[in-house]
């Protein structure tokens, strides 16, 4: 059997090839790492575009339905402004009727309406003079 001795030479050629294929072993691992970044950060960039899409989509949706809500309480408003001159013509109808009656009374009872008026501008006095 031959009996071979394991030299410098041999150990350094061994060591050259052990540390070519720790090079070989580094670079590719950082190829990997560098294409996970990569994809993370697409993914990453992907995310970001999506919220900011819905943000914007959320922005709009509200915005819009502001406007409508805006849109509802104008018409509302102008409802009730309208009702409100509409309940102010029927009270100035109401007290021109009691005018009418009033006036009509005072003219068929000229000293009734005098007694009444004098009564009450007494009752006044009092009640003003008290405080």
């Amino acid at each position: 059997m031959a009996n071979k001795e394991y030299t410098a030479d041999d150990l350094k050629s061994d060591l050259q090839d052990a540390a070519e294929d720790a090079r070989g072993a580094a670079r590719r691992a950082v190829d990997r790492a560098s294409e996970k970044e990569q994809e993370l950060a697409g993914k990453v960039q992907d995310l970001a575009d999506n919220a900011r899409q819905k943000a914007v989509a959320a922005a709009d949706s509200a915005r819009d339905l502001g406007r409508e809500y805006a849109g509802i309480a104008r018409e509302e408003a102008g409802r009730l402004y309208r009702e409100g001159e509409r309940q102010l013509k029927q009270a100035g109808h109401a007290a021109e009727g009691y005018y009418d009656d009033v006036s009509d009374m005072v003219r068929r009872n000229p000293a009734q309406a005098l007694g009444i008026a004098a009564g009450v501008g007494f009752l006044v006095g009092l009640i003003l003079a008290r405080r």
